[in-house]
């Protein structure tokens, strides 16, 4: 085999080693810190159209999954999900990244947004993909876990 042929395929083969290495650090660096952080909500929410309006949620619910029936009680702070030690709900469930998503409160209403996990976060039947409103009784899944806000 010619040399010319020999380096060209090496350097080829290091070319798409080093992508390779810089994509799946990138996939651990997004699944280590998640996204940069709440974004601005102004007119980034969405709602359903479904849920008690005008009634404020006090407490998250563990509907299905692992952990059904556990109960948050919801103050001003945001509730970090994922499989971290450091989440505020902690998920032993393999569909969920370590930092999956954040509900935080604005105002009087509760939003969730995803992290940048890899199998994302689903309001109702919707993918989540910026901050949207999340209104009472509907369905947050994560995974095989399903979380609601109750009053």
């Amino acid at each position: 085999m010619p040399e010319l042929v020999l380096q060209l395929t090496r350097a080829g083969f290091l070319a798409l080693l080093w992508i390779f290495v810089l994509f799946a650090l990138r996939v651990v660096r997004s699944d280590i810190y998640g996204a940069a952080g709440l974004r601005s909500l102004v007119g980034g929410g969405r709602s359903t159209g479904r849920g008690g309006r005008g009634r404020a949620a006090r407490q998250l619910l563990v509907t299905a999954g692992a952990l059904a029936g556990t109960r948050i009680s919801l103050d001003s702070r945001p509730i970090l999900i994922g499989r971290a030690d450091d989440s505020t709900l902690v998920l032993d469930d393999d569909y969920a990244s370590t930092r999956h998503a954040r509900i935080a409160p604005q105002g009087d209403d509760w939003y969730v947004e995803d992290l940048g996990s890899t199998n994302g976060t689903y309001l109702d039947r919707a993918k989540v993909t910026g901050p949207t409103r999340v209104p009472l009784g509907v369905p947050v899944r994560i995974g095989k876990t399903v979380i609601e806000l109750r009053s």
